[in-house]
């Protein structure tokens, strides 16, 4: 014990808790005390190189000398290209991967777990549920929508919260996942009966939500999920070192002060607000909050002080490129975001579980 509050004082990774299997796998990927000084500054250069690059590519490739011109002059003759369709949707897509790995990051320190995504707790699917109900019944984007993801998202945490009371292990983190696990099937069960009595238009932009994009991204829509989603960020980051604390066991972290269950729906309540903005805002995008944290975790470290901003960074631009290889590959016609995060994502995350376990 002594060693673990030494550990999170003095800047070093947290030890290895002495739990059952399943709950050291938060610590995969981890490699003790590598990090880089100069992360967050790199980071920061990749994702304007990534911001530049997806302004200059899409339906229409622009020249640079083009967009600063459109960026400098509202007369320009791509302005309107410029201005109201890729600067928004560039902005909107770093925010919403930068949201995604924050709460796969979270989430995965919550349930000493690497393969935790919002997914996985039914976050993503009640968020959805919740988001294609709205259209369905005919509610105008934006703020409808926002609000009946978020009550989504709310309910089938609640009810993920509901079977770990019933089953007797009250926020336990293998009860959780495994709520998780049914309460996304559910949800997907009623999302697939409401496209079944939906109209075809209805049925084809409920369908094209669910694939996740940004298709629809406009400067209201950004400020709608900046408005949602700066909160729960902002108090993710506040409780940085209880995340620390977390991982290195529920008994460690009440024994150097942390409110385990408090701090536990605190958490989940912000990944749930999180989720649903992001899933507002631009569909369901899985992956983005399973690869990056634990691509990042072992070059910043395990200290969530500084792996938070980090992969808030690393995933806004990895979600602007997909982004841009969405709106280039079948040029004019685009691919669902969801389905390139989940051809990157899934070989990367291969890759980086066989290096983890060697």
């Amino acid at each position: 014990m002594v060693a673990g509050t030494a550990a999170i004082r003095g800047g070093l990774s947290p030890p290895r808790p002495s739990h059952p299997q399943g709950e050291t796998g938060f610590f995969l990927g981890t490699s003790g005390t590598t990090r880089s000084p100069i992360a967050l500054p790199i980071l920061g250069i990749g994702a304007l190189a990534a911001g530049v690059l997806a302004m200059l590519l899409g339906a229409i490739p622009l020249s640079p000398g083009a967009v600063f011109a459109a960026l400098h002059d509202a007369n320009a003759p791509d302005a309107a290209i410029v201005r109201e369709l890729r600067l928004p949707r560039v902005l909107l897509a770093f925010g919403v991967g930068g949201a995604l790995a924050v709460a796969g990051a979270s989430l995965q320190a919550l349930l000493r777990n690497p393969l935790a995504e919002p997914w996985l707790l039914g976050l993503s699917g009640g968020a959805s549920l919740g988001a294609v109900l709205a259209v369905v019944i005919g509610l105008p984007l934006g703020w409808s929508v926002a609000a009946c993801a978020t009550v989504g998202a709310l309910a089938a945490m609640a009810l993920v919260y509901r079977i770990s009371v019933v089953a007797g292990r009250r926020l336990d983190p293998r009860i959780l996942l495994l709520a998780g696990v049914v309460v996304g099937a559910f949800t997907a069960a009623i999302t697939s009966a409401l496209l079944v009595i939906a109209d075809p238009f209805t049925f084809h932009s409920a369908t094209v939500w669910l694939f996740g994009g940004f298709g629809r991204s406009s400067w209201d829509m950004l400020w709608h999920f900046v408005a949602v989603a700066a909160l729960p960020l902002a108090l993710l980051w506040w409780l940085s070192r209880s995340l620390d604390l977390l991982a290195l066991g529920d008994d460690s972290a009440a024994t150097l002060g942390v409110d385990v269950e408090g701090t536990r729906r605190l958490i989940i309540v912000a990944t749930s607000v999180l989720t649903a903005a992001t899933v507002a805002a631009a569909g369901v995008i899985g992956f983005v909050g399973l690869v990056v944290p634990h691509a990042l975790r072992s070059i910043v470290g395990p200290l969530h002080r500084s792996l938070l901003p980090a992969v808030f960074i690393a995933g806004g631009a990895f979600t602007v490129l997909a982004d841009m290889v969405a709106r280039t590959v079948l040029r004019p016609a685009e691919l669902p975001v969801g389905v390139v995060t989940a051809l990157i994502g899934v070989p990367v995350f291969a890759v980086l579980l066989r290096r983890s376990l060697r």
